[in-house]
């Protein structure tokens, strides 16, 4: 009996947390479609160390790919010249370290890490009307909305969370949904 119930318990220990989903539809009015919102859930006071592996923006056609990168804070991001030109990044905004990577021609990649909570417009001084945005969270929790609005966030525990939603030209919003299971959640962003 005594083995019986040393099992049992053993077994519940290997059991992982239940985990659940957040999915929904961001409703972005006053734009062309409801794609590039950064839908991201927060726990209070839960901290996740930074990836190992690394993220990656390309730079093809004139333009950055994807459009809107979202990431955990601490993650490095790999920016390829995948065009027939030389390209630059830089960010002109603080969070970011005002970064500039210089300028590297086709088939070059360089790198910068995003070290805090940010927000970063990413430039080209080549090609000024080049821009994109790398979105660096303090949550693993995150998703791009499709140019339909909807988002899904899998592997969420169960458990209470922030859930903000950020935009490029839109107002960002937020509110508190508890997760579990599939657990829905929908937003309405303006300008």
């Amino acid at each position: 009996m005594k083995n019986t119930l040393f099992g049992i318990l053993v077994l519940a220990g290997a059991i992982p947390m239940l985990a659940g989903d957040i999915h929904g539809k961001i409703a972005c009015k006053g734009v062309r479609d409801s794609a590039d919102a950064v839908v991201y859930a927060l726990a209070s006071g839960k901290t996740f160390p930074a990836p190992t592996a690394q993220a990656k923006m390309n730079q093809a056609n004139l333009m950055f790919s994807p459009h809107v990168l979202p990431v955990l804070v601490g993650t490095t991001v790999d920016f390829l010249n995948s065009d027939a030109v030389l390209h630059n990044v830089f960010s002109p905004d603080a969070c970011a370290d005002k970064f500039n990577l210089g300028t590297w021609p086709k088939g070059q990649t360089k790198s910068y890490t995003f070290k805090k909570e940010c927000v970063a417009t990413l430039l080209c001084k080549v090609h000024p009307e080049m821009e994109a945005f790398v979105v660096a969270v303090p949550t693993p929790y995150f998703a791009v909305t499709k140019a339909d609005g909807t988002y899904r966030i899998a592997d969420v525990p169960d458990g209470a969370y922030t859930v903000k939603v950020w935009h490029p030209k839109l107002k960002a919003t937020q509110k508190a949904v508890t997760v579990a299971g599939a657990t829905a959640a929908d937003f309405e962003i303006v300008r």
